[in-house]
């Protein structure tokens, strides 16, 4: 066969296969030049799905006359003229290609108008590559794009396509998606000239939440947390779910990088990361958040769709993603609505100026709602983070140290009432109340201001010693006892050479071990708690496990799984009677805890019952 070049229309239908994948992809490419335009509003007119017709109008710049050609023609764009521009993307559009690779596909017709002009101008394409000719057209300032029959030319592509119903929620989920990128715009979606929604401009907080509880829902309000954090010339803002309100699907994480909607590796992951302490396992969180960087620090010409995006400073986002919403979620408090200080604000996520959240937040209303939302999953659960299986067993033995007997715990709080006010002080209830009684021995019954309140004695517990042993072993203080005598364990050569690569995190753990030939270490010293004749099996176990954690990397997840599993084994089990003391302190110890309304595995460590919702239970007022 011999090498030759293709006809023009071929290139750009081979080109509209990456840009064009159905008809949301054409209302995405079409909506982002009206924004670049400056457009004010935009409606979206669709009709079978968007296979029939697809029609976008925008109040914005227009296109002069002599540019219409041009619009259509491949590789012609106003949006960059040299590399330095292309470094630089401040626009959503910029390649050139979309609208030559949709007319390849379709009927369109172009109608724009500059302000400037008295008339608007028509081209119309169907498909072929010629040189289209401009005619005058009546039309308001801005323009309009009408892309008729996608894909009458190309059926292959046509039969991949799913029903109208299907193609047409495509197009409505992007177009609510891109809603909540600009909310200072206006929105107007029709199908079959019915109107599916007119999402007026939005430009003060009352009127983003209306479009906000539009996208995400009436429950994501009453469960947000503020995020506005400023760090290394990035900027994180938006919402945030509370643990408590996650979803099965990740279908309400929206994430914007400079104005563009992305779905990222990395941004996921980082994310993902900072919930792993709080959510139940297998649940997703729920976030609209807004990247601000420096152009020239993230790269958008990664993919055709532009979808995704390359950071210059994989490590600095990703940290920075992680530290903001996982900081913001540790200092949360329920019916919190200010900063204490403001000059922490870099560091803690949260802003001094925007409440952290639109209303008190009640973890949980009532006790069905537990078992719809995180399941009726037994206490003794792992959570899904990737951990160390034999691990979790043979480290059980260490819980008493980092996780002292409540008896020991309560009675080195100095001041320890011995018994609750008789009635609390109006104004002075702490969050949690103050302790009635020990339900089965297992829930707490407390009161406060507005209701009663349940706490799982255990959860609450877990959650605290969780938190103290993080801190320990980050700060490397966790107490270990040296051994009169080492213990000298053979190994194989790779788990000796183990013993070396993780000699620190070992130590942090409070194990001391050192190498004493190629397959032999030798236990100096262990976690005070630790019995000497239950090391040989811990060390053994623990760098049979690190061989499949793999690189150091990961050690500070599998650490942390561990510790969540001592904190588990070591923390208040059911069945043990507390006093009212004992509960007391618990309650406020729990207040003072990062993360409190949860315990390691995801699920709530407390809920309230308030006063109207009793006044429900038992007909009042009714």
């Amino acid at each position: 066969m011999t090498i030759q070049l293709l006809p023009p229309q071929l290139i750009n239908q081979i080109a509209a296969g990456e840009v064009v994948e159905r008809p949301a992809s054409v209302v995405k490419e079409l909506i982002e030049n009206a924004f670049d335009a400056g457009a004010n509003a935009i409606q979206v007119d669709i009709e079978a799905g968007g296979l029939r017709l697809i029609r976008i109008r925008d109040d914005g710049c227009g296109i002069p006359r002599d540019e219409l050609q041009l619009a259509l023609s491949r590789h012609a764009t106003s949006k960059i003229a040299c590399l330095e521009d292309l470094e630089q993307i401040a626009s959503m559009g910029f390649r050139g290609e979309a609208l030559p690779s949709i007319s390849s596909v379709s009927r369109l017709t172009l109608l724009s108008r500059t302000v400037q002009d008295e008339m608007g101008w028509k081209v119309v394409a169907d498909g072929r590559e010629s040189a289209y000719s401009v005619e005058p057209a009546q039309a308001q300032p801005g323009t309009m794009v009408e892309v008729r029959d996608l894909f009458y030319n190309t059926p292959a592509r046509r039969k991949f396509l799913k029903s109208d119903k299907t193609e047409f929620s495509h197009i409505q989920t992007l177009l609510e998606r891109l809603a909540l990128s600009r909310f200072d715009l206006a929105f107007r979606l029709t199908h079959n000239q019915k109107e599916i929604f007119d999402l007026k401009p939005a430009p003060h907080p009352d009127a983003q939440a209306q479009r906000l509880a539009r996208v995400c829902g009436d429950e994501f309000l009453q469960n947000r947390l503020a995020i506005d954090n400023v760090s290394s010339g990035m900027t994180l803002s938006g919402w945030a779910g509370l643990p408590g309100y996650s979803r099965a699907q990740g279908d309400l994480q929206f994430f914007y990088v400079n104005g563009r909607l992305v779905r990222d590796k990395l941004v996921m992951h980082a994310l993902k990361q900072a919930y792993q302490d709080v959510m139940y396992q297998g649940r997703q969180p729920v976030y609209v958040l807004y990247l601000t960087l420096e152009p020239a620090q993230v790269d958008v010409n990664a993919h055709p769709t532009k979808l995704e995006v390359r950071f210059r400073e994989t490590r600095l986002v990703h940290d920075f993603l992680y530290r903001s919403v996982q900081r913001a979620l540790a200092e949360y408090r329920p019916g919190t609505t200010e900063i204490q200080d403001p000059s922490e604000e870099s560091e803690s996520g949260l802003s001094p100026e925007r409440p952290m959240a639109s209303a008190p937040f009640t973890p949980v209303s009532q006790p069905a709602a537990v078992q719809q939302r995180f399941g009726s999953t037994s206490y003794g659960e792992r959570r899904s983070t990737p951990a160390p299986n034999r691990v979790q067993e043979t480290l059980r033995g260490l819980s008493d140290l980092y996780a002292p007997r409540m008896e020991t715990k309560l009675e080195q709080q100095p001041g320890l009432p011995k018994q609750p006010p008789a009635q609390p002080v109006s104004g002075q209830t702490p969050l949690l109340g103050f302790a009635l009684g020990h339900l089965h021995n297992i829930y707490i019954l407390a009161e406060n201001e507005n209701g009663l309140v349940l706490v799982d004695t255990h959860a609450a517990h877990e959650r605290i010693t969780y938190e103290r042993m993080k801190r320990q072993f980050r700060s490397g203080s966790i107490a270990r006892q040296p051994l009169l005598l080492p213990i000298r364990l053979q190994l194989t050569a790779r788990e000796a050479d183990l013993a070396d690569e993780y000699a620190a995190q070992l130590e942090q753990l409070g194990l001391e071990l050192t190498r004493s030939g190629v397959d032999t270490v030798l236990i100096r010293a262990v976690p005070l708690a630790l019995q000497a004749g239950q090391a040989e099996k811990l060390v053994r176990d623990v760098l049979s496990d690190l061989n499949e954690v793999g690189h150091s990397g990961r050690m500070e997840e599998a650490s942390n799984a561990i510790l969540a599993d001592m904190a588990c084994h070591g923390s208040v089990r059911a069945q043990r009677r507390l006093e009212i003391a004992e509960m007391n302190a618990l309650l406020r110890e729990l207040e003072a805890t990062e993360n409190f309304g949860q315990c390691n595995h995801g699920r709530p460590t407390w809920v309230e019952l308030d006063a109207k919702a009793l006044d429900k239970f038992f007909l009042r007022g009714q």
